[in-house]
């Protein structure tokens, strides 16, 4: 009995915390906080206790008021699993910041667009300015001219949109809508320039909580910042972030820092997920930034970790990773490190990694590196209308044919072909049997580009979806959908030459262009990878999940970037003079940023954890890590 209490009120150390919260909660006598919150701690129930406390005390006058918490939020399943413990109760409003800040200018049309005509004639302005400063004939002077016909095509277009749209989950190609980018700048420029919103904004929202509030955009939580002075006796902004797990560049560096003395500044100190070596070696990563140490619950076992570091030319990497699992297995004891049965997640440093070792690198590279990155969001959350199209309607479709599953074909059909909405079928009259052959065809022409073991492209599959009308074709995907055969053959003959389509160059719809040439197969690797079930992902978009084993592969030479370099934080490379500038003016360096996000993925497991790195000088790496104390001398393997 001694002994449960013991564990119980140990484990609960940080149990004031949330009264401290609570505390600050008042709509008489508002104080402003910031909770850091350390990996595993336990965040988000303690947004969720703080919301209910809010609903249980002020829930009638919030009510009476028209008055609403507001929250924000990373990702769409974060905002889902939030509403999800609140029963959805509409005195709460979730959302991520981008549906958040839209909710806020949506209508503004006017005010938006003479922030359009200023903003796009300056961004005229500045390239018009390299244009003339730089070297005729390049790559670049072709880009800025590009550049420069499309803004000046966009601005003279201005005067003739009466409304503005917006999609956070979308495209948002139209000439009437706003990019993702351009919203956020927008709502901070409106929330820092007009009192009359800033007023309406507090009314409306006197409390509002910010979850991964470090990777906020900066240009928004300044906003919020100046707002919380401006109007400190009305209105409350709760922040709960970690800043060791800043991981995105526009997030606010100093956040957690310089806070007025007024805020309050809870800390929770307990990880409830992760086993005492792992915490020991987080707690390390961190030291040199903000020395801020976690402690394991008292049940937890002392778990596992190993370094196993690779020449960087080896030839199979596949192969050699598939063999430090079993070395897993045998190391820790489990089983489900390796085999059939396995369950590990694979961290990979880069989305392209993910896509070449799942199989969906063809499908992946077009939209990825598509040069305006207006798909990029919605490819990798899985938004795009135009990959939805043949990720959750064709491919599920196809699968329930090829399983012989007439009734989940026919409930996909139900739901989403216009041929079977229950309009039509209502307007068929006695004819309603012939209508559903109809669909029952199309779907079996859509099957027949499978048969004899055919493998088609995404092309032929929209071309089908066309010509049958079995789904409605993604603004987007229209003016491919719908060439004629010999405009067809003109842009794959012609695929390289430059032409604006719309208000936007040619580079989203030849991005399109060259998808729908890629085999359809690819496709449910990539819906496998969105929906979080494969066993791979990034480094970055694991931040707020847990696995019980973790396997972190580092290999600079794929992930091709400049903003993380593990070869410095480990120690295999010197710090280039850009670094050590950076460090002296006190700027964010690419190691520094590799260092959170190794906290963030190396913080994720719950048993043990495989880091995987390939490097040019493997002995200086293990010489490295073991001078700054991360690892032992038996966690740290050298394979050739």
């Amino acid at each position: 009995m001694m002994e449960s209490s013991t564990i119980r009120d140990d484990n609960n150390f940080d149990a004031h915390v949330d009264n401290e919260i609570s505390a600050c909660l008042s709509l008489d006598k508002p104080i402003s906080f910031f909770l850091f919150a350390g990996a595993g701690s336990g965040k988000t129930q303690s947004l969720v206790d703080a919301l209910k406390y809010l609903r249980r005390e002020y829930a009638r006058r919030l009510r009476l008021h028209g008055q609403r918490v507001g929250v924000i939020t990373y990702t769409n399943a974060a905002c889902d699993e939030i509403k999800r413990r609140l029963d959805f109760d509409p005195l709460i409003e979730v959302s991520t910041i981008h549906s958040f800040v839209w909710s806020l200018i949506g209508g503004l049309n006017f005010d938006i667009k003479q922030w359009l005509k200023v903003n796009l004639g300056s961004e005229i302005a500045d390239l018009e300015e390299k244009q003339r400063n730089g070297r005729a004939g390049t790559k670049a002077a072709l880009d800025r001219e590009k550049s420069i016909e499309t803004k000046q095509k966009r601005l003279s277009g201005l005067d003739d949109i009466k409304r503005f749209t917006y999609n956070p989950n979308g495209d948002n190609r139209g000439r009437d809508s706003l990019n993702h980018s351009e919203v956020i700048k927008i709502g901070a420029d409106f929330l820092r320039g007009k009192p009359l919103m800033q007023s309406i904004f507090v009314n409306k929202y006197p409390v509002l909580l910010i979850d991964e509030s470090q990777d906020t955009n900066k240009l928004l939580m300044e906003a919020f910042l100046e707002i919380q002075q401006k109007h400190n006796s009305r209105f409350i902004l709760g922040l709960f972030g970690d800043t060791m797990q800043r991981i995105y560049g526009d997030g606010k560096m100093d956040l957690g820092q310089n806070l007025p003395v007024d805020w309050a500044k809870p800390v929770k100190e307990m990880n409830h997920r992760c086993p005492r070596r792992i915490i020991k070696l987080i707690n390390k990563i961190r030291s040199s930034v903000d020395n801020q140490e976690q402690k394991p619950r008292t049940e937890k076992d002392e778990g596992f970790v190993r370094l196993f570091i690779l020449p960087i030319n080896i030839t199979d990497k596949p192969e050699a990773e598939r063999k430090i699992a079993e070395r897993m297995a045998t190391i820790t004891g489990d089983l489900l490190w390796h085999g059939t049965k396995a369950d590990v997640k694979v961290l990979t440093i880069e989305h392209r990694m993910v896509a070449r070792s799942m199989g969906f690198l063809e499908i992946f590279e077009p939209l990825y590196k598509e040069e305006s990155g207006i798909l990029k969001t919605g490819l990798l959350d899985g938004t795009l209308p135009g990959l939805r199209l043949f990720s959750q309607l064709v491919l599920p479709i196809v699968k329930a044919k090829e399983n012989n599953d007439d009734f989940s074909a026919t409930a996909i059909l139900r739901k989403n072909s216009p041929l079977l909405t229950k309009e039509v079928i209502k307007s068929r009259g006695e004819e309603q049997k012939h209508q559903i052959e109809i669909a029952r065809k199309a779907v079996t022409k859509l099957c027949d580009l499978w048969k004899d073991n055919g493998k088609p492209r995404f092309l032929d599959v929209l071309h089908c979806i066309a010509k049958t009308g079995l789904f409605e074709i993604p603004e987007s995907l229209r003016p491919i959908a719908y060439r004629s055969e010999i405009e067809q053959k003109i842009v794959e003959n012609n695929s390289e030459e430059p032409v604006l389509e719309g208000d936007y160059p040619n580079s989203v719809l030849d991005a399109w262009d060259k998808f729908l040439l890629t085999p359809f197969a690819q496709i449910e690797h990539y819906a496998s990878y969105v929906s979080g079930q494969a066993q791979f992902e990034t480094h970055q978009g694991v931040k707020g999940l847990e696995f019980s084993r973790v396997m972190v592969i580092i290999d600079d030479n794929e992930a091709r970037g400049f903003l993380f370099s593990y070869d410095k934080l480990f120690g295999a490379k010197e710090k280039t003079a850009t670094d050590m500038k950076n460090e002296v003016e006190g700027n964010d360096t690419s190691i520094e940023r590799t260092r959170r996000l190794f906290y963030v993925t190396c913080s994720r497991t719950e048993k043990s954890l495989a880091i995987i790195m390939y490097s040019t000088n493997p002995e200086k790496v293990r010489d490295h890590v073991l001078s700054e104390g991360w690892f032992e001398n038996n966690e740290v393997e050298i394979l050739t």
